[in-house]
């Protein structure tokens, strides 16, 4: 009997365009590659997607997107998610690229951390600022601890019910998950290192709303240690001005924010300036032929990080990446107005 291990490795996946980084940038790239022609598959770091609109301020309203006057983080990817579906690129969601190399028909080879294997005629990389991963409690004991009595996110909100939680942290994700914990879990506790908070004004004022009705409690102070006997949390200790106060807890939320790392990316042999991949503005295309950058990780003069930036770069980039996926056809533009072809494809995803 052949076992899991010894199971031949999972054949490549092909597609025309490998898009890395499941933002706003790299939905739109997914999007504008099925109105060219191209077939593409997205990969991110993060499990969801969104990228760091969602996970660094979902719910703050962003007022600079053409034709939207105001929507939210979350809208905006909601849309985008929406405006990708009727090419469905396959999203492959918590793994990231760690080995990048050319094959000799010029064609790109991508591993993930996973196992995963894609080969793209090109890559196009929208990873924002790089991979973002959570910022961890400097805390020795919570390691072994995570995953089960330690979060850094929120999975299912059903593994909390009826327990004790501590949420530690100031954004609008500390206080949206400790809001929307409260009608789960038996007793939920904010815990903050101020009394101010890097939350949308309508979070914070609906947290001391909660707080006020004795629906959660507030704390201001810091993680300083936790009481966890039998690898079991029981405790968490937090330290204030004149001393420290001991909460019960079944499980410890932690949402400091996340840490950009350009992590494997910094490997791959591309010209890179000041933490961003240097490209070619009238392309976008890095010093590797057939990688492409967009959104903030694309550095070049004169360089502006705005979402509108990006899909004006990922719409460039992806023309070049037309030719290297089919070079001995010349692409027709149309206006999407007149693609009869999109229209279809758009009426068929809703019907």
């Amino acid at each position: 009997m052949t076992s899991a291990a010894d199971a031949p490795p999972a054949p490549p996946i092909r597609t025309d365009v490998l898009i890395v980084g499941a933002g706003p940038v790299g939905l739109f790239t997914a999007f504008e590659a099925g109105v060219i022609g191209l077939t593409s598959h997205i990969i991110d770091n993060i499990e969801r997607v969104g990228g760091q609109c969602v996970e660094l301020y979902p719910d703050k309203p962003i007022y600079d997107i053409p034709a939207i006057p105001v929507c939210t983080a979350r809208e905006l990817v909601d849309r985008l998610v929406e405006q990708c579906r009727p090419f469905a690129p396959p999203m492959h969601l918590g793994h990231r690229v760690e080995t990048l190399e050319r094959l000799d028909d010029g064609r790109w080879r991508a591993r993930t951390d996973k196992g995963l294997t894609f080969e793209a005629a090109a890559i196009l990389v929208a990873a924002g600022n790089g991979s973002f991963v959570p910022q961890r409690l400097p805390l020795d004991e919570a390691v072994p601890l995570e995953g089960r009595h330690v979060h850094y996110s929120v999975p299912n909100l059903d593994e909390f019910a009826g327990k004790k939680v501590v949420v530690a942290g100031g954004g609008d994700s500390a206080l949206d998950w400790a809001l929307a914990l409260r009608g789960v879990a038996q007793h939920v506790t904010l815990v903050h290192r101020r009394n101010g908070f890097s939350a949308t004004d309508s979070s914070v004022a609906n947290m001391r709303r909660a707080v006020e009705a004795h629906e959660m409690d507030f704390l201001v102070g810091t993680i300083g240690s936790l009481n966890a006997p039998g690898q079991k949390l029981a405790s968490v200790e937090i330290k204030q001005i004149g001393g420290s106060v001991h909460v019960d807890a079944d499980h410890l939320l932690v949402l400091f924010g996340l840490v950009a790392d350009l992590g494997p990316i910094a490997k791959w042999g591309i010209d890179l300036q000041g933490g961003r991949i240097a490209v070619d503005t009238s392309n976008y295309e890095s010093s590797l032929p057939g990688i492409f950058a967009a959104g903030d990780i694309a550095g070049y003069p004169n360089k502006q990080k705005l979402i509108l930036s990006g899909f004006h770069e990922a719409s460039l980039a992806l023309r070049k990446a037309y030719n290297y996926a089919f070079p001995d056809k010349k692409r027709v533009h149309v206006h999407s107005s007149y693609d009869a072809k999109l229209a279809e494809r758009v009426a068929a995803s809703h019907a």
